[in-house]
């Protein structure tokens, strides 16, 4: 495998961000959840200037690069006190299970630990085993459970887990 390295999402990159959300979403969600809030939750979440705007606000976005080339990305932001919010984590379809998921979730770690957040927090959908599996793996568990009206009929069904960072 190839050499990866971290490092910020530049906001050049925004394109890249977007393209490789729906790559991943398009061949991983159809049978969670229909393809039509497939489209609806990517058009609602990842457009290029979205991107931008969050990397402005100072949110961290993380880049792994193989050569130079986007392979996956993480986002987070603050939550609540003391909480940070992994909000979303991907790897390009043919990275994936080369630990390339752990090494952006152990940046984010790195980096919030230092700025006093104790825990971090995510949502994932009840029926999403394979991502659901790999949090378990890198210390999360699940807390609660989250149903959300998101609009145009459609409902997010979500496991809350947590990692406790001290």
């Amino acid at each position: 495998m190839n050499e990866i390295e971290i490092s910020p999402v530049r906001l050049d990159e925004a394109e890249a961000v977007v393209d490789l959300a729906g790559r991943v979403w398009r061949a991983h969600y159809p049978g969670i959840i229909t393809p039509k809030q497939i489209e609806y939750m990517l058009a609602q979440r990842y457009r290029p200037v979205l991107v931008r705007q969050f990397i402005a606000r100072g949110d961290h976005w993380l880049a792994a690069r193989a050569e130079g080339v986007l392979v996956g990305f993480v986002h987070g932001h603050p939550l609540n006190e003391g909480d940070y919010k992994l909000d979303k984590l991907y790897v390009d379809l043919d990275w994936q299970r080369h630990g390339i998921g752990g090494k952006l979730i152990d940046e984010l770690i790195a980096r919030i630990v230092r700025q006093d957040f104790t825990r971090l927090v995510l949502r994932v959908n009840r029926q999403n085993q394979q991502a659901i599996t790999a949090y378990l793996k890198h210390g999360f568990t699940v807390s609660t459970i989250h149903l959300e009206d998101i609009g145009n009929g459609f409902i997010m069904d979500d496991y809350v887990m947590t990692k406790e960072l001290r």
